[in-house]
């Protein structure tokens, strides 16, 4: 299989690529530091990928994104697998009483995401074939009060792939939506862990078998199923008052 990782420095994303190169599958690895780029391909080798090859971008350049499509095509032959994993954990305080930081967090987790939706979309119903998988999350379930502009990026994710899973169900194409729960990673660090909190690589293990079994949605670990059918059972008028 032939994988296009987008966001592949994140920690849900490098473990993933471990998986998949333990597999002897195929990559073309995605990132802004292209250090970790090189050392995650060095690493995917030893673990028994096929072929590694990487590009360095920041995924904010949306101009560049059709020809990152083409070039990771023209090196795969194909892409069988395209996986979205980029985004960031703004700070709510900032973006509440700052536009300038309200639309950078924006750039990073909605449009540079549907600019990449829109071109990868378009590329697989071409090729009449595919899975596109994004990383969202379950903070896009409901808007709480403590980070209502991350969950509210990844509401609007969701929502455009549901859409896009419609437009492109005939063309032989899955649009599957990842929501993972709360990652002990280098994007929660200054979060307090508790026992909800789970790993990269559990995480990960979640995701390629949902993958695989072509879960439209998949709650990563699965129990965050549970858990969000719970927070949106509540009634608006006790949910508002709530401060987690």
């Amino acid at each position: 299989m032939n994988i296009l990782l987008i966001g592949a420095n994140s920690a849900i994303a490098t473990a993933m690529a471990r998986l998949y190169a333990r597999d002897g599958h195929s990559l073309f690895l995605v990132g802004r530091d292209l250090l970790k780029l090189e050392a995650l391909r060095d690493d995917l080798v030893v673990r028994g990928a096929e072929k590694v090859s990487l590009v360095e971008l920041d995924i904010t350049h949306t101009a560049r994104h059709p020809e990152l499509i083409e070039r990771a095509s023209t090196n795969l032959g194909s892409v069988d697998l395209a996986l979205i994993c980029h985004g960031l954990l703004p700070d709510q305080a900032s973006c509440e009483r700052d536009f300038v930081a309200l639309k950078a967090s924006l750039e990073v987790n909605v449009i540079s995401t549907l600019s990449l939706l829109v071109e990868l979309g378009n590329y697989l119903e071409t090729q009449r074939g595919g899975t596109l998988a994004t990383i969202t999350s379950v903070a896009g379930d409901r808007g709480r009060r403590s980070n209502f502009v991350y969950g509210a990026s990844k509401a609007m994710i969701s929502t455009f792939l549901e859409g896009l899973r419609g437009r492109l169900h005939n063309s032989n194409i899955a649009v599957i939506d990842i929501r993972p729960g709360l990652v002990d990673s280098p994007m929660t660090r200054d979060l307090k862990k508790g026992p909800l909190f789970s790993s990269p690589e559990r995480v990960a293990r979640c995701i390629v078998k949902g993958i695989r079994q072509g879960r439209p949605t998949i709650y990563a670990p699965g129990y965050w199923r549970l858990v969000m059918f719970i927070v949106k059972a509540i009634p608006q008028k006790l949910f508002k008052r709530l401060k987690f």
